[in-house]
C-alpha cells in the first residue's frame, strides 16, 4: 500500500511538471525532448495501475521506454545542439547510445529472456546514464554550476537504478523493497530536475519556480532522509534482539520524531537551508517578483501603536532576514533612535564609530560591511575609521537613508554568525532597491504628518481670519453708537437702543471666544424661524446707514425662512457695504425681496450702479478667500463667506457685473 502513495505521488509530480513544459512559451527541440522524457517518467510512475498482474517483465518494459528518452535527450546535451531533432539522429553517438536501450525493448518481444539478462541490461543502462553524466558534466566548463541539479537529478535515479538491479542480478531475484521505493525516490528528486531546466538558459525553456518551493521541497527530502537513517537503526536494534529491543525501538521513534519537528521549527535552520539552496542552485541570490510583494506586504502591515519607523526597521531586517536592528536619524550630527529590534543603544565607542560614518556619508552613498572593512578596508576610501572603536561594533551591516541628496539616517542589522550574509554585487544592488522603497514610504508619511500638521494651522488660520472678520463688524457697530452718541446721548430710545446693541455685540464676541478657544470655525449657530426683511433693514439701519449711498429695501413678497439670522446678517451686511464702497455717493444701492413660490425660494437682489467687476474677476478671485483688492483694509472672505454659507443651507448666489455698469447679487434661499 506505501508504494501506491510513492508511485502516485511521482505520477502527480511529473504531470505537474509536464503540464508547466507545456505552457511554456517558447519552443524548441529541447524542450520537445523534455517533455517526452518527462511524460515517459509519469508514464512509468502510472504503469502499477495499469497492470492487472505486476510482473517483473512488465515493469522492465517501462523501464526501459523511459531510459530510452532521457538518453536521447542526454545525446542531444553532448554537443548542447538542440537545432533540430534531424541533426541529433545524424550523430553516430547518438545510435550508439541508443542501441541498448532499443535491444532492452526490441528482443524481449521476440524471445523469451531470462530474468537475469533483463536484469543485466537495466544495470548496463544504469551505468550507461552515470557514464553520459560523467561527460556532460567534465565537459561543461563554465555551465558546470548550470547542469549541476541535472546531474544530481539523474545520477541519484540511476545510482538507485543501478544499486537494485545490481543487486537482483545477485541474488537472481529483484527486492520488492527496492521497487517499493522508487516512487519516493523519483517524486523526492522531482526539484533537482526543475531547478535543472530553470538554469540552463541555452535550453530555451522557459518557466518558474518559486524558491520556498524547493526549499519546502529540499526539507522534505531532508526530513525523508533523516526519518530513513532512524528507522534503519531501529531495525539495527530489532534485528539484534535483546528483551527491551521494542521498548528501546519506539522509544528512538519518538525522540527522533520529536528531534525532528524541534529542527524544523527553528528558524536557523531554515535560513541555513534557504542560504544553501539560494547558493547552490540559483543564480540570482533572491527571487526578485517574491521579495517585492514580500517587502510591500511588510510596509503595509502596520501593528496597532507601532511608528511608522518600526514598520521600516521591520521592513529592512524581513528583506535580510536579520533578527535585530536599529534605525537611527543625523540630527545636527548627532543621533537620534527611531525604533530598534532587539537592539541595545550604541555605546561610547559605537557613537565615535557613527560620528565618523556620518562624515562618510556626506559624499558618498554606500553600504558598509563591518567584517569586510576590518579586513579591507581599501574598498571604503575616504572613510577615516577608528578601528579601536570599531572593534567594539557588534552590527553587521550599516544602510544609509537619504531624503532625496541628503543624508538623513541610518539602519544598522545584526544576525547570528552563521546565517549572516557577506556583501557582493547583488546583495549591494538588492539592498539599494529596498532601500530605495523603503524611504519613499518613510518620507511620503513624514510629508502627510507634515500635511496634516499644517492643515490643522491653516485651519485655525482660516477661522482667525474670519474672527477677525467679525471683529470688523463688531467695531462697526460700536463705531456707529459713538458717532451718534454725542447727539443722542439725552434720548431715552437711543439709550435703550445702544443697550440691545452692547448686549447683542457681547453675544458676539462670546461666540467668537468660543471659536477661537476651541479652535474650529464651524460652531454650530442657531437656526430659528425668521423673516428677511426685518433682519436685512436692520443691517441697514444699525451698520449700513453711516454710509453713502443710502441702501433702498423694496419688499415685494415674503415668507418666514429657516437659518442662522447672525450669520446671515453678516453677509447682507458685508454684501451691501461692498456695493455702497463700489458706488459713487451720487449712485444706488438696492436690495430687493421676492417669494418665488413656484420653486419655493426666497429671492434677494442687492444692485448697485458702481464700478462693477471683470468676468476674469469673477471667475479668478471674487470668491478666493484671502484675495483681496483693499491692501490691509480688507480680509479677502467676504464673498467667499456668503457663498460658503448660502451652499451650506442648501441655496447659492448668482453674480451679474460689467465693468462701469453695477452689479448684481442674487441670492437663492430655500424657503421650506
Amino acid at each position: 500500500m506505501l508504494a501506491v502513495w510513492g508511485y502516485a505521488a511521482s505520477a502527480l509530480g511529473y504531470a505537474l511538471l509536464l503540464l508547466l513544459l507545456l505552457t511554456s512559451r517558447k519552443s524548441g527541440l529541447a524542450k520537445y525532448l523534455l517533455i517526452l522524457a518527462t511524460a515517459a517518467t509519469c508514464l512509468w510512475s502510472l504503469s502499477p495501475f495499469f497492470m492487472d498482474e505486476i510482473t517483473v517483465e512488465r515493469l522492465i518494459v517501462f523501464d526501459n521506454i523511459k531510459q530510452f528518452f532521457w538518453l536521447l535527450f542526454l545525446a542531444a546535451c553532448l554537443k548542447d545542439n538542440f537545432t533540430s531533432l534531424a541533426g541529433v539522429l545524424r550523430r553516430p553517438e547518438t545510435w550508439l547510445i541508443l542501441a541498448l536501450p532499443t535491444v532492452a525493448i526490441i528482443v524481449p518481444l521476440f524471445f523469451n529472456v531470462a530474468d537475469s539478462w533483463l536484469f543485466l541490461f537495466q544495470t548496463v543502462l544504469a551505468l550507461q546514464v552515470l557514464i553520459l553524466l560523467e561527460i556532460i558534466y567534465r565537459q561543461a566548463g563554465d555551465n558546470r554550476w548550470a547542469f549541476k541539479p541535472l546531474i544530481l537529478y539523474l545520477g541519484a535515479t540511476n545510482l538507485f537504478e543501478f544499486v537494485t538491479f545490481a543487486n537482483a542480478l545477485m541474488v537472481e531475484q529483484i527486492d520488492l523493497t527496492y521497487i517499493a521505493a522508487r516512487g519516493f525516490i523519483y517524486t523526492a528528486l522531482i526539484p533537482f530536475l526543475v531547478l535543472a531546466i530553470r538554469r540552463v538558459q541555452h535550453w530555451g525553456v522557459d518557466i518558474f519556480v518559486s524558491r520556498e518551493v524547493v526549499l519546502h521541497s529540499s526539507l522534505l527530502v531532508v526530513a525523508g532522509c533523516y526519518l530513513f537513517v532512524m528507522s534503519l537503526i531501529g531495525y539495527v536494534v530489532k534485528y539484534m534482539g535483546g528483551e527491551w529491543s521494542s521498548t528501546i525501538q519506539i522509544s528512538l521513534f519518538f525522540l527522533s520524531l520529536a528531534l525532528l519537528v524541534t529542527v524544523f521549527l527553528s528558524a536557523s535552520f531554515r535560513t541555513k537551508v534557504k542560504v544553501f539552496i539560494t547558493k547552490h542552485f540559483f543564480a540570482n541570490q533572491f527571487d526578485y517578483r517574491h521579495e517585492w510583494v514580500k517587502l510591500t506586504q511588510s510596509l503595509a502591515h502596520n501593528r496597532p501603536g507601532q511608528t511608522v519607523y518600526q514598520t521600516v526597521l521591520n521592513a529592512f531586517l524581513q528583506a535580510m532576514d536579520y533578527q535585530s536592528g536599529l534605525l537611527i536619524k543625523r540630527v545636527d550630527n548627532k543621533v537620534e533612535y527611531l525604533a530598534d529590534q532587539d537592539a541595545e543603544p550604541l555605546c561610547e565607542e559605537q557613537l565615535i564609530v557613527m560620528q565618523q560614518f556620518f562624515d562618510y556619508f556626506q559624499h558618498k552613498n554606500w553600504i558598509i560591511d563591518i567584517a569586510e572593512l576590518r579586513t579591507k578596508p581599501f574598498v571604503y576610501e575616504e572613510l577615516k575609521v577608528n578601528h579601536a572603536a570599531l572593534n567594539e561594533v557588534t552590527f553587521q551591516l550599516v544602510v544609509p537613508i537619504y531624503r532625496e541628496e541628503t543624508f538623513w539616517g541610518l539602519v544598522l542589522m545584526t544576525n547570528t554568525k552563521e546565517t549572516s550574509r557577506s556583501l557582493n554585487w547583488e546583495l549591494r544592488d538588492y539592498l539599494t532597491a529596498v532601500t530605495a522603497q523603503v524611504a519613499n514610504f518613510l518620507f511620503h508619511h513624514e510629508a502627510a504628518k507634515e500635511v496634516a500638521e499644517n492643515a490643522q494651522f491653516a485651519a485655525f488660520t482660516r477661522m482667525s481670519a474670519f474672527v477677525l472678520h467679525d471683529l470688523k463688524n463688531v467695531l462697526a457697530q460700536i463705531d456707529l453708537i459713538l458717532c451718534n452718541a454725542e447727539q443722542h446721548k439725552d434720548n431715552p430710545e437711543f439709550i435703550d437702543d445702544t443697550f440691545e446693541t452692547l448686549h447683542h455685540t457681547k453675544a458676539r464676541m462670546e461666540k467668537m471666544l468660543r471659536q477661537l478657544s476651541e479652535k474650529n470655525s464651524d460652531l454650530a449657530s442657531p437656526q430659528r424661524l425668521c423673516r428677511l426683511s426685518q433682519c436685512i433693514d436692520s443691517v441697514i439701519q444699525q451698520r449700513c446707514a453711516n454710509q453713502l449711498p443710502k441702501v433702498e429695501l423694496n419688499v415685494i413678497s415674503e415668507t418666514d425662512v429657516v437659518l442662522d439670522q447672525d450669520k446671515f446678517a453678516n453677509v447682507m451686511y458685508h454684501l451691501i457695504s461692498n456695493a455702497q464702497q463700489a458706488t459713487a455717493d451720487d449712485g444706488f444701492v438696492r436690495v430687493e425681496i421676492e417669494h418665488a413660490p413656484q420653486n419655493t425660494q426666497m429671492v434677494v437682489t442687492i444692485s448697485d450702479n458702481g464700478s462693477g467687476m471683470s468676468k476674469t474677476f469673477i471667475q479668478q478671485r471674487l470668491f478666493k478667500p484671502f484675495d483681496t483688492t483693499k491692501g490691509n483694509a480688507g480680509m479677502g472672505i467676504g464673498a467667499y463667506d456668503a457663498k460658503t454659507f448660502l451652499e451650506k443651507i442648501g441655496g447659492f448666489l448668482y453674480v451679474q457685473s460689467e465693468e462701469n455698469v453695477g452689479t448684481v447679487f442674487t441670492l437663492n434661499i430655500p424657503a421650506d
